[in-house]
């Protein structure tokens, strides 16, 4: 069977010089009916290597299971790498940033404030190591010396933009040697001296992570490392998006010079992303220097393939690169083809109030709890209670994470923003039903608020006194709520709706294939297609679509459903025949 190894100058396998080109596709974030086709895509424009994270928090939404199917079946997914004949780099974490929620970390893993982050602290290592063997019964088979794809194993991830606990970066390296990982292990930090000092550790290969300036900073990487391959391995060819800021572009021609140089310099890559996908779903994450800043559900990335897993100008830019270098195949993949077109009105209104009355799901609590608090941790939930306030009073919470509407007596009264550090408003003097809609909009995946508890933190006062005894519900949304049970009929929806409101949709298309959903007219809420989740919308843009992936959809009976949690003017479903991912910095 081959080897791999780490030689003076290169990687090595089965003893010759064999140059990584690998391109970053997560297998989480693109639908399993797809991977084949993503990885040939790869293979065509002269990759040689996939290149994945593994998402804790995706396999394990609970700390009782740990869930290997169907989109999360990672042993699949690395035998279709080898069946197109090619390699395989794993990135396990624990923690993986990535612009996924909380860095792949686990929400349950932080119900205890005990438990450590990213440290060597005993109730997370042994959560870690928990995890850690579940994912290397997966991967240790298919290493390149018992015939399978996989050649490197990464430990943590930019960890010197972190850290620099060695117990725990040793500990882990020792945990992945013994659960039967021989291939080599390898670190990543961006090419700073203090990072790569930091980040970095003994008998483990240290590679990079950077887009530009590849010279000067393959330099910075060899003089942390005098022998063994150079790599970069987080050539970053675009950039993610925040909701509320722009489309972030690259330019191709200037990506393909850099991945020129880097590879004239005789160095390894991995292109992230060579396919960015979908944060499918309440997946995205965010970041928070200051300013809470949550991710679109779009991972396009400005990736050689766009989000629908079409080639763009950047992937033929970087095959004539990859070509100057190395053989590639003769066949492209071919140009993209326009999506069908087509509408279907928006219809059944059910206002989330009303339908949350018939809920038997309520939980009573003194205080209002964080979502952490309620049972698995929901991206949403619907808090009330009663208030007996004469005069107009202010409304306060400790925090908001992340976003909270007000209601009483099912008027609304305002909303509170975490990115505006809004925690407090007035309400009138009435007495009535309190009731607050709190949402989650995605955990912070970089720096130190990772693990830090969502919903409404510290409690509520009106006026100055606590206010108690409520009635909590929270909303699963991993799959529409059953609202319209038992009723067939269609209610005609004749203008602007008001939210928070359930409405659906039905249509049939003449074959099935990809949709990309325009949510232009719409607020701010969640759309799910046959029961898939495509993710979260929100008129602040940058993204407008959502990409409904091919095999979730039908030719006939088609059910879209639409949580519409602001107001939305145009009651009407719309399919447009490109993605529209909003306006450029240009």
């Amino acid at each position: 069977m081959p080897e791999f190894s780490i030689g003076e100058r290169d990687f090595l396998l089965d003893g010759r010089p064999f140059r990584i080109l690998s391109g970053a596709l997560h297998y989480f974030r693109v639908h399993p009916d797809q991977w084949a086709d993503r990885i040939d895509k790869a293979r065509r424009m002269g990759l040689n290597t996939i290149e994945t994270y593994v998402a804790w928090n995706a396999h394990a939404p609970t700390p009782d299971t740990f869930d290997l199917t169907g989109g999360l079946d990672l042993g699949r997914f690395l035998r279709l790498v080898a069946d197109a004949g090619m390699r395989a780099i794993v990135r396990p974490g624990p923690y993986i940033c990535a612009e996924w929620d909380n860095g792949g970390l686990p929400a349950w893993l932080f119900r205890d404030p005990e438990v450590g982050v990213r440290r060597a602290e005993p109730r997370y290592l042994a959560a870690v190591k928990a995890y850690l063997d579940r994912v290397y019964e997966v991967v240790a088979p298919l290493q390149v010396q018992h015939g399978g794809p996989v050649i490197l194993v990464q430990i943590e991830n930019e960890y010197g933009a972190f850290g620099d606990d060695k117990t725990y970066l040793k500990t882990l390296a020792e945990h992945t040697r013994d659960a039967g990982i021989t291939v080599p292990l390898t670190t990543i930090d961006q090419p700073t001296d203090e990072m790569l000092a930091a980040g970095s550790l003994e008998g483990l290969h240290l590679t990079a992570s950077f887009g530009s300036r590849a010279v000067e900073r393959l330099a910075a990487l060899r003089r942390h490392q005098p022998t063994g391959p150079l790599m970069c391995a987080e050539f970053w060819d675009g950039w993610f998006d925040h909701w509320g800021s722009h489309h972030h572009t690259t330019s191709a021609a200037d990506s393909a010079a850099e991945l020129d140089a880097l590879l004239s310099a005789g160095a390894s890559v991995n292109v992230y992303m060579f396919h960015g996908g979908t944060n499918f779903g309440f997946t995205s994450g965010a970041n928070d220097k200051g300013t809470y800043q949550p991710t679109t559900t779009s991972y396009d990335y400005d990736a050689p393939l766009d989000e629908a897993g079409d080639p763009t100008a950047k992937y033929h830019a970087f095959r004539e690169v990859i070509a100057r270098h190395h053989d590639v195949p003769d066949e492209p993949p071919p140009a993209a083809r326009p999506t069908p077109r087509l509408t279907a009105p928006l219809t059944d209104p059910v206002p989330l109030l009303d339908w949350s009355k018939r809920s038997t799901s309520w939980q009573r609590h003194d205080t209002v709890p964080p979502l952490d608090d309620l049972p698995g941790a929901p991206r949403l939930a619907l808090a009330t209670t009663r208030v007996e306030a004469t005069d107009p009073a202010v409304l306060c919470f400790g925090e908001v994470r992340d976003h909270a509407s007000v209601f009483l007596d099912g008027w609304p009264v305002g909303v509170l923003l975490r990115e505006h550090h809004q925690r407090a408003l007035g309400l009138p003097g009435a007495a009535g039903e309190l009731a607050v809609l709190v949402e989650d909009h995605g955990r912070v995946n970089y720096g130190p608020r990772i693990g830090e508890p969502k919903g409404l933190i510290g409690g509520a006062a009106l006026g100055g006194h606590p206010l108690t005894g409520w009635d909590v519900l929270p909303l699963a949304l991993d799959a529409p709520p059953p609202v319209w049970t038992g009723r067939d009929g269609t209610t005609p929806v004749p203008g602007a709706v008001a939210g928070p409101v359930f409405l659906r949709a039905r249509f049939d298309l003449d074959r099935p294939g990809d949709l990309h959903l325009d949510t232009g007219g719409w607020g701010r809420g969640v759309v799910w297609v046959n029961g898939f989740c495509l993710g979260r919308y929100w008129s602040r843009g940058p993204q407008r679509t959502l990409y409904a992936p091919g095999p979730v959809l039908r030719a006939d009976g088609n059910e879209l459903v639409v949580l519409e949690l602001a107001a939305l003017t145009d009651p009407t479903a719309r399919f447009v025949p490109r993605p529209l991912l909003g306006h450029t910095e240009a």
